[in-house]
């Protein structure tokens, strides 16, 4: 029994092995068992003489019984191949299946096998495709992540380029690692296609401690240092001249408080410290103007007061003193109070028709006798009648006064200043043009000359002045009354300023 048994457990291994029913394998074993007896008592029998009954019939019967069991071990393979056959298929299948990437789920079958397998497969793709949807879970949020990090880099590089100031960004070993057009302009480089150089091959200078070696060590020290925030003041050379920027250099930290790179930005603050000096020399010519009036003022009122003047021409001498420095103080500052006014939009305005030839006869009477001091001929050519422009009378009076004042001023002794007057028709303009032989401008002040403060270089030897005459005259004619001012010189032959202003008729048609 114990030999059965173990028979039996081998031919379970066997058959579990070739994936088939222990049945089948027992039936081909015992099919070759007994083929092979037969085979051999049937040998025997006809080589050696035996028993009676060993005639030709008994011969011809082991022969027959072995030829049936052969049949029965034949068709026992026949089985077991077309088992293995079904099998193979079925695998066959699921490898084709799985390499087209098709198979989700196996569906049952009638053979124990394959279902089997199929309930393996299955259930090894459950925890598989559970474990893949968790993979494309993370690989979408990672790819969301990356492109918020790739918008998030283009829109700093979209902004770091459209800044108008200078920016430069290098790394914790001085290389550049991103600079703007504006860097690239003020240091002569390429900013698109210098990155991860060194900062130092790409800003440098010939001159020993320019403003380009500065910054460089600047950058360096800032690092260093490990300051988050510094600035400092260094000079560039620009286009012919020096220009000053504002240095802000910033120290990016990484994890642990390690400086990663430096970030320096520089803003060109030439035009405004110009300003600031032209407010410092306003200041002061203002004090100036004020003082010399005053001075005047106070020195008549003190000779009256002690009775030096004896007699009524002297005391109408010193009263015309007193008064026209008066008007003189009086105008410089209601010049201040008019550009503040228009620049704050609290410039209260009446405009009328106004004839621009009556206007200009009135402030001519008012220079003449300003010119007659300096023998200067005011030429007034033949006016013109229909010439009505719809202004502020007191305004474009002062405008008026403004360049005629300023023609004579400049214009040495012996010399003309000429006022003329156009009207077209057609583009519904009056045009006033005042014209002098005095000192000009060089060429590339003049786009200049109508800054507040500005004060031609050259000429402030000629006259003094606060700088806020003709940038009055440009507020009150273009900001105030929609015209145009215009400038032409020539440097030692004189100069032509003047205004365009609609009118009267063209500004009702519009109205």
């Amino acid at each position: 029994m114990k030999s059965a048994r173990n028979l039996y457990g081998t031919i379970s291994h066997f058959a579990k092995i070739c994936k088939v029913g222990p049945s089948a394998v027992c039936i081909v074993l015992c099919s070759l068992f007994i083929g092979g007896l037969a085979e051999l008592f049937r040998r025997a029998w006809s080589t050696q003489a035996g028993p009676s009954f060993s005639g030709p019939v008994s011969v011809w019967g082991w022969g027959f019984a072995a030829s049936v069991c052969y049949v029965a071990a034949a068709m026992g393979v026949i089985l077991l191949c077309l088992q293995w056959s079904r099998l193979v298929r079925a695998i066959t299948s699921i490898a084709r299946q799985l390499k087209d990437k098709q198979l989700t789920r196996i569906k049952p079958s009638s053979s124990r096998i394959v279902n089997t397998l199929s309930q393996a497969i299955n259930d090894r793709f459950g925890k598989e495709a559970d474990y893949i949807a968790e993979l494309e879970k993370r690989i979408k949020d990672l790819q969301i992540q990356i492109q918020f990090s790739e918008k998030r880099e283009s829109n700093i590089e979209a902004i770091i380029y459209s800044i108008r100031d200078a920016v430069i960004v290098v790394d914790e070993f001085d290389n550049l690692l991103m600079a703007n057009e504006a860097a690239g302009r003020l240091f002569g480089f390429d900013s698109r296609n210098s990155h991860h150089r060194p900062v130092c091959e790409l800003i440098h200078s010939k001159k020993p401690n320019a403003g380009e070696d500065q910054l460089v060590k600047f950058l360096r020290q800032s690092r260093e240092g490990r300051v988050r925030h510094t600035r400092r003041q260094i000079d560039f050379p620009g286009d012919g001249e020096l220009k000053t920027f504002d240095c802000i250099v910033s120290c990016v930290y990484e994890r642990k408080e390690q400086v990663g790179g430096v970030v320096a930005v520089l803003h060109d603050i030439t035009r405004e410290k110009e300003v600031s000096q032209m407010k410092n020399d306003f200041v002061n010519a203002v004090c100036h103007e004020l003082k010399t009036p005053l001075a005047s003022i106070t020195a008549y009122s003190e000779m009256l007061c002690d009775g030096e003047a004896d007699d009524e021409r002297t005391r109408k001498e010193f009263y015309s003193v007193i008064q026209s420095q008066a008007e003189r103080l009086n105008r410089l500052i209601e010049e201040s109070l008019n550009t503040a006014r228009i620049e704050s939009g609290l410039t209260k305005v009446d405009k009328r028709p106004v004839s621009l030839t009556i206007l200009i006869e009135e402030q001519l009477q008012m220079m003449k006798s300003y010119a007659e001091e300096k023998d200067i001929e005011i030429i007034r050519d033949k006016p013109i009648v229909f010439d009505q422009v719809y202004v502020d009378k007191d305004m474009i009076a002062q405008v008026i006064v403004n360049l005629l004042s300023n023609a004579v001023k400049y214009t040495p002794s012996g010399g003309s200043v000429r006022i003329q007057t156009e009207v077209d028709e057609v583009a519904g303009l009056a045009r006033v043009q005042v014209t002098d032989t005095g000192v000009g401008i060089p060429e590339d002040e003049i786009e200049h000359v109508f800054d507040k403060f500005y004060r031609v270089g050259a000429n402030k030897g000629q006259a003094k002045g606060t700088g806020l005459g003709l940038n009055l005259v440009k507020q009150i004619v273009e900001k105030i009354h929609n015209g145009r001012v215009f400038v032409t010189s020539k440097r030692g032959t004189g100069s032509t300023f003047g205004f365009e202003l609609p009118l009267a008729t063209a500004t009702a048609a519009k109205g």
